[in-house]
């Protein structure tokens, strides 16, 4: 009996050591109420409102990329948005359909002889599949292994997506939607469309390519309005009047298919005819997929967001907030829900104070859906596919990224080929399929850069050399901090950068930043990408950041991606002012020395004090 209670003993400490090491909350979405007030509920009301205008249309139109009745989109714009919120630690995420996702949706299900009906009735088990396997995802601490994938594979992947976005939305721009067969690469899309030129309408194409206009011009001059919104509203009247005025009109562009109150209702994963495990086995791929790319997404807009209010994100929580929004969705008619960058960015932007913007968001979705389901006509039956297409190919176009395409082909040769591999790859294989090539590609690469940078702490002796510290000291007025870098700057550190500069940030004594590169390797896109945001991020809070030890490979990535046009701004090149100081081998520490009379003068000091960043993950100190 002894024996067996040492044994329960045991186990129970097994299992309290591993969910302390797993700290996800059920409700973290309280502590964002302890000081809210009737303020912040304004600003989360206007908040909001603006997310709604834009997440209806778009719920839409992620919902005609994947093929799916209207209805799946909009509803998956409001459950998600009300339920994530709950369970996530960023207060300006808002979760919904997304273009990757929604093509994800489109290229599996256009691979496979799939028909209509039982495209839809697989679809809350994939839901439901795409959600458990977050929620175990963030149990097992999987976000944090999205750091380790290189930019370059995020941005070959999401620029490939965006063209298969753009030539799907191609038949319903010229009104041969009908006539054509679907298809789940980028090559099969082309020939399939080339192939219908004899059956061009010009009527949907003169809608659609004006929408893109209109919108495109609003966005230009009216950057305030709910552009997308109100580009589709008034096509859409525009429409009706000439189908009312010409039956030919009428004829050539179709609308979507309204709906009824009978279709606002639970609906609970069914089996096809295979039956349910042949049916898990066939989704499992694609669910794996879609959960992955979800909380990458998630992940990143997060993550951006945060390094802009210098707040902290907890990416684990936040995959749990995926799973439990995609749970929540399952059960009703809608598709997989991801992190939104464009609405989350709006959210931000808006001036949301708390998760209760992206409840107030939903709600207003779930009530629009109520409306327009009680109103007969439907006002969804009155907007024209071409008009919607237009303003897919106007959202698919702007996630192209010409410069981050630029950094990454330039940085260097390997991030480069990463970048235009991963791109082929997303043409030549459906989506699903295409974003474990990438997650192979980047954990290829990160296997053959283990080694990782890690901080040193240094310090300024009596003498004025720079030497490591032999025991930590306090300093109660620190000006200057110099963060010393081991190791390969590989992209698997590219959240170093980020962590460590909010940490130094919340001293608000430190003024310049002394960044030292002296024994740095392996610059890529992805740490180059966070340099320059850290740049960014530093200038934000009126700081000043100085980067010493540069050696000549680092200098050349830095001046081929136009970084170092970054970190020189300001600077009088003329009369010999800069930001950048080289490693000199004769003098290893003299590139610091001058950092430090630069960061003086940037001071209007010469009295400034010397805080020595230190990272207290590593105990090993490397001698320089």
């Amino acid at each position: 009996m002894e024996r067996k209670l040492r044994k329960v003993r045991s186990a129970y400490r097994s299992f309290r050591g591993w969910a302390e090491s797993n700290p996800l909350k059920l409700f973290p979405f309280r502590n964002s109420l302890t000081d809210y007030d009737a303020s912040d509920a304004r600003s989360d009301l206007r908040a909001g409102v603006n997310i709604a205008l834009l997440a209806i249309p778009q719920g839409m139109a992620y919902a005609a990329i994947a093929e799916l009745p209207i209805l799946y989109g909009i509803i998956c714009s409001a459950v998600a948005a009300i339920i994530a919120p709950i369970f996530a630690s960023s207060r300006h995420t808002i979760l919904g359909p997304t273009n990757a996702t929604s093509l994800m949706v489109f290229s599996f299900f256009a691979a496979g002889t799939y028909t209509m009906n039982e495209k839809l009735s697989l679809m809350p088990l994939l839901v439901l599949m795409v959600g458990i396997i977050c929620l175990i995802g963030a149990v097992l601490k999987a976000a944090e292994l999205v750091q380790y994938i290189s930019q370059s594979v995020l941005v070959g992947y999401i620029t490939g997506a965006a063209i298969l976005i753009m030539i799907n939305q191609g038949k319903h721009l010229f009104g041969v939607s009908e006539v054509i067969e679907p298809a789940s690469n980028f090559f099969g899309m082309f020939s399939q469309l080339v192939g219908a030129s004899a059956s061009y309408l010009w009527q949907p194409a003169v809608l659609g390519f004006g929408t893109l206009l209109l919108y495109l011009a609003m966005t230009n001059w009216l950057k305030a309005l709910p552009n997308f919104a109100l580009s589709l509203a008034v096509v859409s009247i525009i429409s009706a009047i000439l189908s009312g005025q010409s039956s030919s009109w009428a004829g050539a562009v179709p609308n979507f298919g309204s709906f009824a109150v009978t279709d606002l209702k639970f609906r609970f994963p069914e089996p096809t005819e295979a039956g349910f495990l042949v049916d898990i086995s066939s989704l499992l791929g694609v669910a794996v997929a879609i959960a992955f790319l979800a909380s990458l997404e998630n992940t990143v807009m997060a993550k951006s967001i945060a390094s802009r209010t210098g707040t902290k994100t907890e990416i684990n929580q936040d995959m749990m907030a995926v799973g439990m929004g995609n749970l929540a969705s399952a059960f009703t008619a809608a598709m997989p829900a991801s992190g939104s960058l464009t609405r989350s960015a709006l959210n931000y932007e808006s001036g949301a104070k708390s998760g209760i913007s992206s409840v107030f968001a939903g709600l207003f979705c779930l009530i629009s859906v109520f409306v327009f389901a009680f109103l007969n006509p439907n006002p969804v039956s009155f907007i024209p596919k071409a008009a919607l297409a237009g303003l897919v190919v106007g959202v698919a176009a702007s996630l192209i990224k010409a410069r981050n395409i630029r950094i990454c082909l330039r940085s260097t040769p390997e991030d480069g080929g990463v970048l235009l591999l991963t791109f082929l790859t997303a043409l030549v294989f459906p989506l699903y399929v295409a974003i474990f090539i990438g997650v192979f590609i980047s954990v290829f690469l990160f296997l053959r850069k283990v080694s990782r940078p890690y901080l040193v702490e240094y310090e300024v002796s009596d003498d004025g050399d720079l030497r490591e510290l032999a025991e930590k000291k306090k300093r109660p007025n620190p000006a200057i901090s110099i963060v010393h870098v081991e190791g390969s700057l590989f992209f698997g550190a590219a959240e170093l950068f980020q962590t460590q500069v909010q940490r130094l940030v919340i001293d608000p004594n430190i003024k310049v930043i002394i960044l030292r590169l002296k024994n740095a390797r392996h610059l890529d896109a992805t740490s180059v990408m966070a340099l320059r945001e850290l740049i960014r991020f530093v200038r934000s809070k009126g700081r000043h950041l100085i980067i010493s030890g540069a050696t000549r490979d680092v200098y050349k990535v830095l001046k081929s991606s136009g970084v170092l046009h970054t970190l020189q701004k300001g600077c009088r090149r003329e009369e010999g002012e800069t930001n950048l100081f080289f490693y000199a081998p004769s003098n290893p520490n003299i590139s610091t020395r001058d950092a430090l009379i630069r960061a003086q003068e940037l001071l209007g000091t010469k009295n400034a004090e010397v805080k020595i960043f230190y990272d207290p993950s590593h105990d090993k100190k490397i001698p320089t």
